[in-house]
């Protein structure tokens, strides 16, 4: 039997499900990335995978977002798109201590501009912790995933994006 790798798009992607043997479905997580993003507002952090703390967050990248901070590293991977991430260092700590998670903040902060990425289709991106960080998107709609700790902004959608029976 052939087996053949596609790798989706916003535009174009195919529902997968879990074929259990011998549990319950509802024991494991399964959610297609692009088909949350393409139910989700723009920069909307919508949890699709969680171990403990830890959280996978599926972004649609949709025009400018707002300015974010966290006291953690995060990672972000494009799926779809075009997207550039801008980050600046702020001049005082913009997450306060022992707050979990990203945050959003009302504006671009103070502090020292450090430079912008390019991130396309399949590029891994790190925010640093402590750094604020805007994703701009200028081009059809893209997806991201990003790999964070669960805090306010994390939505979580279980029952309408996990695969029950």
């Amino acid at each position: 039997m052939e087996v053949k790798t596609e790798f989706g798009s916003l535009k174009r992607w195919e529902k997968g499900g879990v074929s259990t043997i011998s549990a319950n479905p509802k024991h494991y997580v399964f959610s297609n990335v692009f088909e949350v993003a393409s139910k989700s507002k723009p920069y909307e952090k919508v949890a699709v995978g969680q171990n403990l703390k830890y959280a996978l967050e599926a972004v649609r990248a949709e025009g400018t977002s707002p300015w974010f901070a966290a006291s953690n590293d995060e990672a972000a991977i494009v799926m779809d798109g075009d997207i550039e991430i801008h980050l600046i260092k702020p001049l005082q700590p913009l997450v306060p201590a022992g707050k979990e998670g990203a945050i959003r903040l009302n504006a671009e902060p103070e502090g020292k501009n450090m430079g912008w990425m390019r991130v396309k289709r399949g590029h891994m991106a790190l925010l640093p912790k402590g750094a604020a960080y805007q994703f701009r998107n200028q081009g059809e709609p893209g997806v991201m995933l990003l790999q964070t700790i669960k805090g306010d902004l994390t939505v979580e959608k279980w029952a309408e994006i996990c695969q029950t029976v």
